[in-house]
């Protein structure tokens, strides 16, 4: 597939609640942020460029030869984050950014590469954002207020490419099965009559979209969700999505989760 030109930009916040100094935490010889760069290289970015907060960050991305940009430590959102690093390299508003996020070492190169291609080899020249589900392979994933569901529009082909818009966004269960989700089954079985989606946290933006998001004040169902891209559905704007190509790997949120990654680096090949 031809690539459309796109940039990647990964933020990488050093403050963390449960992993303090994350993107700098090693993994098989190597920051954990130098993983995510080097699989965000793999895609078919025209660049890829850091975003931190932190002069140690800063200056591990520079000693493994990454570009990257200094930003302020205020922003509440990795959304907010990437606007400054556009609005500082100046990048035209039909530009597309895909948002990598600096806890995920394994992220795969066809999965940028897909969220990107929503906005870029699409007829949806007025659609703005992009991003991804799987299906929820459990009741518990379903129920679980971490795992954030999505309900979509029936898919459409769109350039030989099959997509959806988002509807809503939440932690609840969504859509609510009446005759399933009684009280006595909320750990039964997924009702085989429809399937639920789990939203996959990579974003592609048109410049432009960035620039009017921190214009927004912050969205009520926003504020109750605890999700930023119920600000974007607020304010009118369409966002694209579809199912991702290939699993996403999870994150590392915990220290659990960075032993679970080590292991997996430290397999033989």
């Amino acid at each position: 597939m031809n690539h459309a030109p796109f940039t990647v930009i990964i933020p990488a916040r050093f403050a963390s609640s449960r992993l303090p100094g994350k993107p700098l935490l090693d993994i098989a010889g190597k920051p954990m942020i130098q993983h995510v760069y080097q699989q965000a290289c793999l895609s078919a970015a025209t660049e890829v460029i850091i975003a931190t907060d932190h002069a140690a960050i800063f200056q591990a991305a520079e000693d493994f030869g990454a570009k990257v940009v200094m930003t302020s430590e205020s922003h509440e959102s990795g959304t907010d984050r990437l606007q400054e690093v556009v609005a500082t390299l100046q990048l035209a508003d039909d530009a597309v950014v895909v948002n990598v996020q600096g806890d995920e070492p394994l992220v795969p190169p066809s999965v940028i590469n897909q969220t990107a291609a929503l906005l870029t080899q699409t007829d949806a020249s007025s659609q703005s954002m992009a991003t991804l589900f799987e299906f929820c392979e459990s009741s518990e994933q379903v129920f679980d207020p971490n795992v954030v569901k999505v309900v979509t529009t029936e898919p459409k082909l769109s350039d030989d490419m099959t997509l959806s818009q988002a509807l809503y966004f939440s932690r609840a269960p969504m859509p609510w099965h009446r005759d399933s989700f009684e009280p006595a089954t909320l750990a039964a079985s997924l009702p085989s009559d429809i399937r639920y989606k789990r939203h996959l946290g990579i974003y592609a933006y048109r410049v432009g979209l960035l620039h009017r998001f921190v214009s927004w004040p912050v969205a009520a169902l926003e504020q109750v969700e605890k999700l930023e891209q119920l600000r974007v559905l607020a304010n009118g704007e369409a966002i694209n999505i579809a199912l991702a190509c290939e699993s996403l790997p999870p994150g590392v949120d915990t220290q659990a989760d960075l032993d679970k990654v080590r292991a997996l680096f430290a397999k033989p090949a």
